[in-house]
Order: C-alpha cells, then sequence, then structure tokens
C-alpha cells in the first residue's frame, strides 16, 4: 500500500497544514522527507499539541516541532521485529525506511496485531443535578438531554466505542433509574455497562472509589456534560508517551481586560496595556488515571478531580496536560445547550 505517500510533507510545511495532513489520514502521523525523499522527521498528534503548549504559531515551519530522530525500520525487517520494536517504545507507527534512509513504507500497529478492541476502563459521570439547566432537568438528567437526535450521553459513549473501548462504568445519582433504563447494561451497543450509585454525593473522583475491582491499564474519566470530538487514542498514547500518572485534558480559554491595565513601581508606572488578552488553559473534563492513582481515593467520601490530581502533584507523580484542539463544549448553561445542538449537525452528523 502507498497510503502513507498521502502523509508525507516537507520541513517547511506549516504546522497547521500538517494538521490537515494528520487529520484527513487514518494513521495519525505525518512524515518529513527532504527533498532526496529522505526520512528526516515525523510528526505525531501528540507533537502539535506540545508545541501548542510552548506557544508555537502554527504558521510556523514543522521543523520546530517534529521529532527529528523518529525510530524507523529498515525495508527488510520482519513484521515480528517491528512489533517488538513497537511494545519496546510504545510506538504505533513506524516509518519504513530502504538502505539509503528514503522512505519507502509505514507500518502501524492495529495492521500488524489485528485488533482494535482496548482493555482501558471509561467512567462517564452522569450523576449531577443539572441545577443551573432547570427546568430542563426537572423531568430528564442533564446526560439525556437530547443533543441533535440522541441523548449528551449517547453521544460520549458512541464516541468512545469508535475508538474500541468496551467497558464502561456510569456513575449515576439524581435521575439514577431513568440512565440505567436506557443504556442498560450496554448490549445494544455491542459493550459493557456497570454502575456506580452514589447514594450521596461523592464528586468526580470520589465515585471511582465504588468500582468493583482495580483497572490492570490507564483508566478514562470524563463529566457527562461534555460534548467534543477529542481523539481518545491520540489522549490514551499522549498519556503513555509521557509517563504520566494522570493526565488532565485543558482548553485554551481567553479573556479580554477591558480596560488599560498599568503595571506600577513603587508610585510610579512602569507600563500600559490596553485592553489586554488573558490566555489561560482551563480543566476541560476529562482525565486519564493510572490505577495506582486511584490508591489517594478514601472510600465513599467527597473528592473532586481537581483535588485528586493536586494529590496526585503533590505525591509527586509525573502528570500531564493534553491541549484540546478538537471541538469542545461544557454544556452547563441554558446557552450552552441551544449552542450545542446547532453544532451538533455540523459536528457530528457530517
Amino acid at each position: 500500500m502507498t497510503v502513507w505517500k498521502e502523509i508525507t510533507i516537507n520541513p517547511e510545511t506549516s504546522i497547521r497544514e500538517t494538521l490537515r495532513v494528520i487529520d484527513a489520514g487514518s494513521l495519525q502521523i505525518a512524515l518529513v522527507t527532504d527533498d532526496g525523499g529522505r526520512l528526516v522527521g515525523t510528526v505525531t498528534d501528540g507533537d502539535v499539541r506540545r508545541g501548542i503548549l510552548r506557544n508555537v504559531a502554527v504558521d510556523s515551519a514543522v521543523r520546530e516541532i517534529m521529532n527529528s530522530s523518529p525510530t524507523a525500520a529498515a525495508a527488510q525487517d520482519s513484521a515480528d521485529e517491528i512489533l517488538a520494536t513497537m511494545k519496546l517504545k510504545q510506538l504505533r507507527q513506524i516509518p519504513v525506511v530502504d538502505t539509503d534512509g528514503k522512505l519507502v513504507g509505514l507500518e502501524v500497529l492495529e495492521d500488524l496485531i489485528q485488533s482494535k478492541d482496548r482493555p482501558n476502563w471509561v467512567v462517564l459521570m452522569a450523576g449531577g443535578f443539572g441545577t443551573r439547566l432547570r427546568p430542563l432537568t426537572d423531568d430528564c438528567p442533564k446526560p439525556l438531554l437530547k443533543i441533535g437526535n440522541k441523548p449528551l450521553l449517547q453521544t460520549i459513549l458512541e464516541n468512545f466505542i469508535q475508538y474500541g473501548f468496551r467497558r464502561f462504568f456510569i456513575s449515576v445519582n439524581y435521575k439514577a433509574d431513568m440512565v440505567r433504563a436506557h443504556f442498560a447494561d450496554g448490549s445494544n451497543w455491542g459493550v459493557q455497562i456497570e454502575y456506580l450509585h452514589e447514594s450521596e454525593r461523592l464528586g468526580t473522583a470520589g465515585a471511582l472509589s465504588l468500582l468493583g475491582e482495580n483497572p490492570q491499564h490507564p483508566m478514562f474519566v470524563m463529566n457527562g456534560d461534555v460534548l467534543t470530538k477529542v481523539n481518545f487514542q491520540h489522549l490514551l498514547d499522549f498519556h503513555n508517551e509521557h509517563g504520566s500518572e494522570a493526565t488532565m485534558c485543558v482548553r485554551e480559554y481567553e479573556f479580554q481586560v477591558p480596560y488599560g491595565v498599568v503595571t506600577v513601581g513603587r508610585h510610579d508606572i512602569l507600563r500600559i496595556e490596553e485592553k489586554p488578552v488573558q490566555r489561560f488553559f482551563v480543566n476541560a473534563g476529562i482525565y486519564v488515571l493510572n490505577p495506582s492513582a486511584l490508591q489517594l481515593i478514601a472510600r465513599n467520601q467527597l473528592l473532586d478531580m481537581t483535588t485528586l490530581l493536586q494529590r496526585v502533584v503533590d505525591a509527586g507523580m509525573p502528570t500531564a496536560v493534553f491541549p484540546i484542539r478538537e471541538y469542545w463544549l461544557d454544556i452547563g448553561q441554558p446557552d450552552d445547550f441551544r449552542r450545542a445542538n446547532g453544532d451538533f449537525p455540523e459536528e457530528f452528523q457530517q
């Protein structure tokens, strides 16, 4: 196959165009070659997101963010040898080069192992009261409110299923019977669904103490009121690549101060900045946790995910932030609900 030729770029290609190449293809990578066709670098979704965190402009040349020392396989390497290298270095793709270093192919993990079902658990938080969305939530829990033609939580579930995740836990409290009646055991979607019932409010992290067994792989935790097109495989890869104990998805948020901001010395003016724009990364309500992070959660005690993440930091465990560049909307207010319904046909029914 020559599909890899469609994801080949040169070092001067812009990051913006590289993103288009990565998103248009199905291989989650772009291959960078020189004028002679020799492999000089690779660019993954994770490389792009790390560039975002370093404030590299998307119109910059991709050489600013590419991996200039990529792992490559020789054309004569066997599939077993390539698969062993992938497992050793936790790679999902390996470019193949000839004896002159020229790019001649690309091997992809899924093609070698012939399996797309993933063992990672997914916990969806659906127990909130949705107070800010009343009266919409007087008779219906927020996760079951219809966005487009289906309940919000169903869209979230189906997005995870698309990436091969098959075991789900749904944390329920407010109108729990309605959530259970809609999703049942998950058989209608070909997956396994179990429920974590909060008899009292435990918070986004405290509900994890209700898991009956310990996961063996990193697990996802996601708020049930977030509409997004995040690539969950990219998120999991990013978490693993960084050796993170806990990874938090973040969204860039801009706020323009409506006044001139004055920087003051002891009594004099140092600088005046007219209506500056402040940029922050804010919590996006999606996380990946290693099993060992769950040891920091006490059973049946109120604990929010932000507090758990701080405990991970305080314990000296490695963490990571994953900047979301895809569509994302937290449905907390009536205006958000209306916007989500307006966005849904274009974003989720293409």
